[in-house]
């Protein structure tokens, strides 16, 4: 089964104003083909401490099934070679036909307790189908990810800010090295 690169999003609002423009949006990218919805579970506490959740996917159950094996298998692999390969991919087919993926009923028991009341917490795993070409591109060119990583507006926020103080830090201890009598 091949498939683009997989990502998970946990994603949190605190005082959710809700008006359909995140599903609007995520609509969009999967009929573009741009995104396949893996999982989706979302849980919402109102102001009273009631929760409503959902979830959602665009895997058929014979999709689900094979991608249960796949991933059961690279982990299996990861885990213990070529017969771990083997065990995690009937155990990812047998977690997939039984259900036992996303949240279950402790779990969702278990996010009612960690987020306060009017807050919302989404799980979100994509398929980014649109790297499916790219990355048959550069496989074929003999290239291989060595790592890999998401820049928001707010990381790179985070790292001017460490910038800045490594550079004062840095110009700090050149100011102690000239004399005072040079200074």
């Amino acid at each position: 089964m091949a498939f683009g690169p997989v990502q998970l999003f946990v994603i949190g609002f605190e005082d959710p104003d809700f008006h359909g423009e995140i599903l609007e949006q995520l609509r969009k990218v999967r009929e573009e083909g741009l995104l396949r919805l893996i999982d989706l579970q979302f849980v919402w506490k109102d102001e009273d401490g009631n929760l409503t959740s959902f979830e959602a996917t665009d895997l058929s159950d014979e999709e689900a099934a094979r991608f249960g094996a796949v991933i059961g298998g690279l982990i299996g692999y990861g885990a213990a070679g070529r017969e771990g390969a083997r065990a995690g991919a009937k155990a990812g087919v047998m977690a997939v036909s039984e259900r036992d993926f996303g949240l279950n009923e402790d779990d969702l028991d278990d996010i009612s307790l960690s987020i306060p009341p009017n807050s919302a917490a989404a799980i979100m795993l994509v398929e980014h189908r649109w790297a499916l070409e790219l990355r048959d591109a550069v496989r074929s060119a003999g290239g291989v990810v060595l790592t890999q990583g998401m820049l928001t507006p707010e990381v790179l926020v985070s790292v001017g800010a460490e910038l800045a103080e490594a550079v004062e830090a840095a110009e700090e201890e050149e100011r102690k090295k000239i004399p005072i009598a040079a200074r």
